[in-house]
């Protein structure tokens, strides 16, 4: 759809570069560099923890302690301040070593310059009061977690190489091997073929888990980082907002040129020229009535031109019937106009609001626009539906496919436009088609 559909016609076939593993996952774990890189995040946890813990209990005891004198107030927005950047850090080392990208939380918000009104921002802020909880609350986990990790570790890899180095112990520690039992009268070590074989499986057993139960030791990490270091969820919601209200307000200027591009272009270059052509024929009507009559008549044609223009513009503004019939009436006259058959099917108890119900129909409009332009399509379809307090808007085509939201597209355009409102549009367009494509928006009855 859109221009992305011509993509179709070029059969352009992409390489995958992705190399298919000959071993499973569970067997490629403890060598994969990410498995490495969780193990060092690991590693690296305990000592940091202990730093930050620390710093925090050391510096918030000082800043609570001295709070009966005004130096208490500064200290503990010291601290706060300290955690946040230690927080900063935090999310430097987890990106580089789990690949969790975390946004950066919301700044402080002073209404005014000064120490006092950056001690005032620090103290209200929530956010540094989460960063002093990531401090406190990672460093058990911290310790349990390196403890877990590294006796996983050091178990499987020693008992699985156990094959390599058993010799030392007859050798040098005057046993036959590893020790299982012993008294004053008995002892078992294992120092026979199959024992050391049996202990070198174990061993693999233990190495192929570990890196698994590193992730998962991970996992609570990335929830930590997530949770306590990124943005709060009504912060990023505003952010959303704030993004959302740029492109309404972008949208509409477009749409106002586009507006004003089309009555320049059109209707008012035909209104100046049936102004001259009147303004001719009034001229010549004594003087040549045969030629202000032919005159009058091109005059009459430009004047319907001109009708019609302007109701398709009236049209593209907000149709009539839409406000007057609802989806189902205005759904049904956009698809008349479309290229190939459309069957439409609208199944809604009620209609939805006005702002709604128009984005819906703009959508359709441009998907079967595309379908007419860019599909090579024989039939199409149209169903609108309500699934709970979302509106469901479903339009498939069985042309070439190759349809993609990129950069640019109409789609893309759509895309931005459903955000707006926190509606979703989903594209599903594999090469030689069928297209279908998905739009999601909130139901506002």
């Amino acid at each position: 759809m859109a221009t992305e559909y011509g993509q179709g016609y070029g059969h352009r076939y992409e390489y995958d570069g992705a190399r298919r593993h000959r071993l499973p996952a569970a067997l490629r774990a403890p060598f994969e560099a990410r498995s490495w890189r969780e193990f060092c995040y690991v590693l690296l946890s305990l000592p940091i923890s202990i730093l930050m813990f620390s710093y925090a209990v050391t510096m918030v005891s000082l800043g609570a302690g001295l709070l009966v004198t005004f130096l208490g107030i500064p200290v503990l927005a010291a601290a706060l301040a300290g955690c946040r950047g230690l927080g900063a850090l935090e999310r430097v080392r987890a990106r580089g070593l789990l690949d969790l990208e975390v946004a950066e939380p919301e700044p402080l918000r002073m209404r005014k310059p000064g120490a006092m009104a950056w001690t005032g921002a620090v103290l209200k802020s929530g956010t540094s009061w989460r960063h002093l909880l990531y401090t406190l609350l990672h460093f058990p986990w911290a310790v349990f977690s390196f403890v877990v990790a590294v006796t996983f570790w050091a178990i499987g890899w020693s008992l699985m190489t156990y094959p390599l180095w058993f010799w030392v112990f007859p050798m040098y520690a005057g046993q036959g091997g590893i020790q299982l039992y012993g008294d004053d009268h008995h002892r078992i070590y294992l120092d026979n073929p199959f024992e050391i074989t049996v202990t070198a499986l174990i061993g693999l057993l233990f190495t192929l888990a570990t890196p698994w139960i590193v992730r998962a030791l991970t996992m609570v990490d990335r929830l930590l980082v997530h949770g306590l270091l990124g943005p709060s969820p009504l912060s990023a919601r505003v952010v959303e907002l704030e993004s959302d209200r740029g492109v309404v307000v972008d949208t509409a200027a477009a749409d106002l040129r586009r507006i004003e591009r089309d009555l320049h272009d059109g209707a008012q270059a035909r209104l100046v020229a049936l102004a001259m052509d009147l303004g001719l024929a009034k001229e010549k009507l004594t003087e040549d009535p045969r030629s202000a009559a032919r005159m009058v008549e091109e005059a009459h044609g430009e004047v319907k031109t001109a009708l019609q223009e302007l109701r398709d513009l009236a049209r593209g503004i907000h149709p009539a019937v839409l406000t007057d019939r609802g989806l189902d009436a205005a759904l049904s006259a956009v698809a008349s106009r479309c290229t190939v058959p459309v069957q439409v099917e609208v199944d809604l108890p009620r209609r939805p609001a006005p702002a709604i119900e128009g984005i819906a129909y703009f959508t359709v409009s441009e998907l079967l626009q595309n379908i007419s332009k860019h599909s090579g399509a024989r039939t199409a379809s149209v169903d609108v539906w309500r699934s709970a307090d979302r509106l469901m808007l479903q339009v498939m085509d069985d042309g070439v496919g190759g349809a993609e939201v990129s950069g640019g597209s109409g789609l893309a355009g759509l895309t931005e436009r459903l955000g707006a409102v926190d509606g979703i549009l989903v594209v599903d367009s594999p090469r030689g088609g069928p297209t279908r494509v998905t739009a999601e928006l909130p139901w506002r009855g």
